[in-house]
């Protein structure tokens, strides 16, 4: 019987807690989009302004200063709450300064934040600001990017290098698992505010599933533009979703998917190559952090290798 993926990483978290760790040395400079941010010693009180910052953070036992709230009415969800021990500023709507100035923070981790160049130079004034690197959408860092990244910048690389290799270990164990996934296409859609969307291939999530050895529908690598990580599909075109297993987004609920116009023609559908993923799920993934994406594989996994059995009678329940 195989370990939960969960399990698997929580393991590798202990065994790197009780390695002796190399001190990282600062001061320490970080090149980004921005330019450059150096940071003097290693921080104790970090600020992250990343939608799913919390999560990495608290992974590697840092408790930060302040979280950014995103969706679904937690703070920190399920796979984290746990971890979180303090009371940390909670950031809502648009980016209140003086509210991040007042958690007196030593460095802000701003890899998943779509922050703007005056957003960066207010940001700069209170702390030193670590963005995304040059050349990379504001929301297209690869999930082990950001953790590598936020893991170096905290002085703490080896721990989060463990974790993610972990988590690449689960992934690769995955792959060996299903070797008739190599090749498959999967498409990550969803109906959001009443439009269809792809995400595209330059996405961390879609980026994350290619991993267990799923590549891109040709469709979603040709409407796939740089810097985006979605895009609009027009009903008249849904080309795009008919994948050999098509992993739906749906936290505004099933019905707006269940309602779509164009679903009952695609053959993935008619074939129950289906994933539905519900709001729990479809965080855990969008989070892609080093708490989250451990939660995620303990049901895509099965979920998936149900969806393309090649059976079509069998069902996929909804995930939670």
């Amino acid at each position: 019987m195989k370990a939960p993926a969960s399990r698997i990483v929580f393991a590798a978290v202990a065994i790197a807690v009780a390695m002796p760790s190399m001190a990282q040395e600062f001061p320490l400079t970080i090149e980004h989009k921005f330019g450059a941010s150096t940071i003097e010693a290693k921080p104790v009180r970090v600020a992250t302004i990343d939608y799913n910052g919390a999560d990495n953070l608290l992974a590697l036992g840092v408790q930060p200063v302040t979280i950014r709230y995103w969706f679904g009415g937690y703070d920190v969800w399920p796979w984290a709450e746990e971890l979180l021990t303090s009371t940390p500023e909670v950031l809502r709507g648009d980016l209140n300064f003086e509210q991040i100035a007042a958690a007196e923070p030593d460095v802000i981790i701003a890899l998943y934040s779509g922050i703007t160049d005056r957003d960066y130079q207010l940001l700069s004034a209170i702390a030193p600001v670590i963005a995304v690197p040059e050349g990379v959408g504001d929301y297209a860092l690869t999930w082990d990017d950001q953790a590598l990244i936020a893991g170096r910048a905290i002085g703490m690389e080896q721990e989060a290098q463990a974790q993610v290799q972990a988590i690449g270990d689960a992934l690769a164990a995955i792959a060996e698992r299903h070797p008739d996934w190599a090749g498959q296409t999967v498409t990550l859609g969803t109906i959001w505010e009443g439009a269809s969307h792809v995400y595209t291939v330059s996405d961390p999530r879609v980026q994350f599933l290619n991993q267990m050895g799923l590549v891109n529908h040709p469709e979603v690598i040709a409407l796939s533009q740089p810097g985006a990580f979605s895009v609009e599909v027009s009903e008249e075109r849904p080309e795009a979703f008919d994948a050999d297993v098509l992993i739906w987004f749906a936290d505004e609920g099933v019905e707006p998917i269940e309602n779509a116009i164009f679903r009952p023609t695609l053959d993935a559908v008619k074939q129950g190559r289906e994933v539905i993923l519900g709001p729990l799920v479809t965080s855990a993934l969008s989070h892609t952090s080093l708490l989250s994406l451990p939660y995620a594989l303990d049901v895509l996994e099965p979920s998936i290798e149900l969806a393309i059995d090649g059976d079509p009678a069998t069902e996929v329940p909804i995930a939670p």
